[in-house]
């Protein structure tokens, strides 16, 4: 019986690592997943380096005996912010202006 409760106990010690939202704090404000740059820029200010890259992506539907393709462009922008020598610095990333997630990188400056 008691390993019985583990086993359903298990997988939900497993759900809020699965679950994790991208998020930014900048001060007191707060900015998550699908936030538009201009959110971001409104509570972070302007950031240290913005960097661009565009990425085509081809999907294929099918519909009974019938199937298309289409090429999809997504563009995708990594901010980095710097806070100071004694915290993270900060990435962040959009994919066609929305925000998508947080990378912390080495120490800032």
């Amino acid at each position: 019986m008691r390993s019985a409760r583990w086993l359903l106990v298990l997988p939900l010690l497993w759900l809020p690592s699965a679950v994790q939202a991208a998020s930014l704090r900048c001060g007191t404000a707060l900015v998550a997943d699908g936030a538009s740059k201009s959110d971001v820029i409104a509570k972070c200010g302007e950031p240290l380096a913005k960097e661009t890259r565009s990425e085509s992506e081809e999907l294929k539907t099918r519909d009974g005996d019938t199937s298309a393709k289409r090429v999809v462009q997504k563009t995708f922008e990594e901010w980095t912010y710097n806070f100071g020598p004694n915290r993270l610095m900060q990435v962040v990333v959009f994919e066609n202006g929305k925000l998508i997630d947080v990378k912390s990188a080495g120490y800032g400056r």
